[in-house]
């Protein structure tokens, strides 16, 4: 990115549980001229979530349209469920936020190789453990799967321009936001 311009388009992954929605909230909420990205997700709502403000809650069959139109930069499966980000969420002119999986970040990183990769790391396995079980909102065999692929996640750090541990959320949200060059 050009000195003194905030990046067009970041990338924060990591793994479920790491935090990556407060930290992306924080962010939002200190830097408005930020565009955070809204999820596509073929998933039910969690409760407490509202369509088009948490994700863009689709059916399965109006997902993969949107994949087969080209609609989507990025998408994949992860626990048994579709997310991906419409093209439409990429706003002209403001730094833009996605807040994506592994697999997502790739294919933005095989696409638009100018995009900031920032991978979001828990202190450790087993804080990532705790805040996935003290969340409550999965079950027992989604929670495995959601660690299996945090192992996965974990051993893919290299791939990312930057790496950011998410001992304290607004910490990491300075960082995150530094690394991203807003003022």
């Amino acid at each position: 990115m050009p000195p003194g311009e905030p990046a067009s388009l970041t990338v924060l992954a990591g793994p479920s549980g790491v935090g990556k929605s407060t930290v992306a909230a924080l962010i939002a909420g200190r830097y408005p001229k930020v565009h955070l990205s809204v999820s596509a997700t073929t998933r039910f709502p969690r409760v407490g979530e509202v369509d088009g403000v948490n994700y863009h809650f689709v059916s399965p069959e109006r997902f993969e349209a949107m994949v087969r139109g080209g609609d989507m930069l990025e998408w994949a499966t992860y626990a048994g469920n579709r997310y991906g980000t419409p093209r439409l969420e990429l706003k002209a002119g403001r730094p833009t936020l996605l807040e994506i999986d592994l697999a997502g970040a790739r294919q933005v990183r095989a696409s638009t190789p100018e995009a900031l990769l920032i991978f979001l790391a828990p202190p450790s396995f087993s804080e990532l453990t705790r805040r996935l079980v003290e969340r409550d909102t999965d079950t027992a065999q989604a929670q495995d799967l959601r660690l299996s692929a945090a192992r996965r996640e974990l051993a893919a750090v290299d791939e990312f321009d930057a790496v950011v541990v998410n001992d304290q959320a607004e910490q990491a949200a300075l960082e995150v936001a530094d690394l991203m060059g807003l003022d």
